[in-house]
């Protein structure tokens, strides 16, 4: 399922070492599967909001997988495979980590809702900043726990928020048409391409310091890969392209690891 959702954290994920790797693959299948309620092109607005909110009660509770099925049972024929099986991630998350992994899906899926009940509604840079923390930002500090729960690497939780919200920011740029048919900008107002590149270049330039900081070991081998290909992404976007190749991104994996 991780590599059919996604190219980018499916090589860095596959590399990490046990328990680690459950841990992170957990938490990604798990947000994956609440991202595609937020991007559902068929369900109302309404059902999003019900459902995100939904999924946040559903990780502080103790009975996760009944109340899991009871969510999601009217809405099977709706839903893709990836959200439909979120028991199978959290099972997968390993016990001393599940704290940490289920305190941010809660924390995900309520801040998703709200913003499908504002319409994705962005107006300023701190709008934006606003956004990108929910979707992406936490994740980079959700990282950082993950990193000192599994081998006591430390890191900046400021400077992981960059990390997190630079990769967002790549796929803003990336997805801005997409986006625009299904009536939905991310774009400040007033902001054009200069405007969101300055934007994403600032964060990753911001991700750069978080990973050089960061010590041997699987932390820094994880991020040097999605970090490269965000790189390399916003380069392609300015030059007029729009998604790296499958031997671009094999290169990209080649050099940096």
């Amino acid at each position: 399922m991780l590599k059919k959702t996604s190219r980018t954290f499916y090589i860095p994920i596959s590399h990490l070492d046990a328990g680690l790797k459950e841990a992170v693959s957990s938490a990604y299948l798990c947000m994956r599967a609440i991202d595609e309620i937020e991007d559902h092109h068929e369900l109302t607005d309404e059902l999003k909001v019900k459902l995100l909110f939904g999924v946040s009660e559903v990780f502080q509770t103790s009975d996760l997988k009944e109340a899991t099925q009871k969510l999601f049972a009217p809405y099977e024929k709706n839903l893709p495979d990836v959200t439909l099986q979120l028991n199978d991630w959290f099972i997968l998350c390993p016990t001393t980590a599940a704290p940490i992994v289920f305190r941010y899906i809660a924390k995900m899926a309520f801040e998703m809702a709200e913003w499908v009940q504002k319409g994705w509604h962005i107006q300023t840079e701190e709008d934006l900043d606003r956004y990108t923390y929910s979707v992406a930002g936490m994740v980079g500090e959700m990282l950082s726990e993950l990193w000192l729960w599994h081998d006591g690497t430390k890191s900046d939780l400021t400077k992981a928020v960059a990390f997190g919200r630079g990769l967002q920011a790549v796929n803003i740029l990336r997805n801005q048409k997409e986006d625009a048919e299904r009536g939905v900008s991310f774009f400040p107002d007033g902001w054009g391409f200069k405007e969101m590149q300055q934007y994403t270049r600032r964060n990753l330039q911001i991700a750069d310091s978080y990973v050089a900081d960061l010590k041997n070991g699987p932390a820094l081998k994880f991020c040097k890969i999605p970090l490269a290909l965000a790189h390399a992404t916003v380069n392609l976007i300015s030059a007029g392209g729009n998604k790296l190749t499958r031997d671009a991104v094999l290169k990209i994996v080649s050099r940096v690891t």
